[in-house]
Parts: C-alpha cells; sequence; structure tokens
C-alpha cells in the first residue's frame, strides 16, 4: 500500500524547528502532537515532517515530551514573541 501526503505551503510562521543533528527520528512528537501537525519521515532517523503548520496550537507538547533535549524547538509566531531589553546596557534578552 502506497501512502501520498502532500504538506501545506509552508509559512512564515513554522511552529517548530528540527535540529537534525540531535533529532534521531523517534517519532515521539509525532504521537504526543494534539493536532496532527507532523507525520513521520519517511526516511528512518530523520527529523518528521511538518505536514500541517497552521495548525499548531502552540501547546507545547512536542518540545516538553521530546527525549532528546534541543531536537526541537518553538517558532513563536511574531505576534506573541515577547522581548526585553535592559535598560543599563541595551542588551535584548528574553526571560
Amino acid at each position: 500500500m502506497t501512502v501520498y501526503a502532500m504538506p501545506n505551503i509552508t509559512t512564515p510562521g513554522r511552529p517548530a524547528i528540527f535540529n537534525p543533528e540531535i533529532c534521531d527520528g523517534c517519532n515521539t512528537c509525532v504521537e504526543r502532537c494534539p493536532m496532527d501537525v507532523f507525520i513521520p519521515n519517511p526516511e528512518e532517523g530523520k527529523c518528521p515532517v511538518i505536514l500541517h503548520p497552521e495548525e499548531c496550537w502552540y501547546c507545547g507538547t512536542c518540545v516538553n515530551d521530546c527525549p532528546r533535549p534541543g531536537a526541537v524547538k518553538f517558532s513563536w509566531p511574531l505576534n506573541q514573541r515577547g522581548y526585553w531589553k535592559r535598560k543599563s546596557t541595551g542588551q535584548v534578552f528574553r526571560a
């Protein structure tokens, strides 16, 4: 049986960014995502495919349940990013 999946056109607001050097393709994020944003990569050991980025609720399950820290990180939408600047130095940081 052959299964075909066509990812939606990627928008600038990608919900998750995978680090291929750390991600081992365990697909924990695929199994835990309540919105089915990801599907397993057809190549074993590769990062999951982001199939429906616009469906992400930014719940954090993919990042929090990942057994390999740093394998996936959030890319918050611009309107939800909070940045602070130190008054004394002007350094931008995020708490």
